[in-house]
């Protein structure tokens, strides 16, 4: 049984399948459920080569995610449940957060590509070979 899960979405079409994994386990353990979106800052994708202040889109591209968030915790009917949103690498921001709130499974998408190296995907591998609790892969398809 588990006492915290922590479920990482890209809110992206994979969002649902991801979730209501996390969701069923959420209601077996009776426990409470993390959700979290992390947002690469701006700045990484563009490295500074764009002379404007990107503030404004990334904290627009932050509400627009954290309003995400909230909708599919509501439409849900969660309870027990907190959402969050991340600026930072996602492998990163994956690990910090359940080392800091004593998470003790991790939910996260996996594509499946083929090839060894391609097995779970850069973000899920990330996550699988850091983190210091268990994690579940949840296969989702292109």
């Amino acid at each position: 049984m588990y006492n915290h899960i922590l479920v990482a979405l890209d809110l992206g079409k994979e969002t649902d399948t991801v979730l209501n994994k996390a969701v069923a386990l959420q209601q077996v353990s009776s426990c409470k459920l993390s959700m979290i979106h992390i947002i690469e800052p701006i700045s990484y994708a563009y490295g500074g080569d764009i002379p404007m202040d990107l503030g404004e889109v990334q904290q627009q591209l932050e509400d627009r995610s954290t309003n995400k968030l909230e909708e599919l915790k509501n439409s849900r009917q969660l309870t027990n449940t907190d959402c969050s949103v991340l600026v930072g690498r996602p492998e990163s921001e994956i690990h910090h957060f359940a080392e800091e709130n004593n998470v003790d499974l991790i939910v996260v998408g996996s594509h499946g590509r083929h090839g060894l190296q391609l097995l779970l995907g850069s973000t899920a591998n990330g996550v699988l070979h850091g983190a210091k609790c268990d994690v579940l892969a949840v296969r989702v398809h292109q």
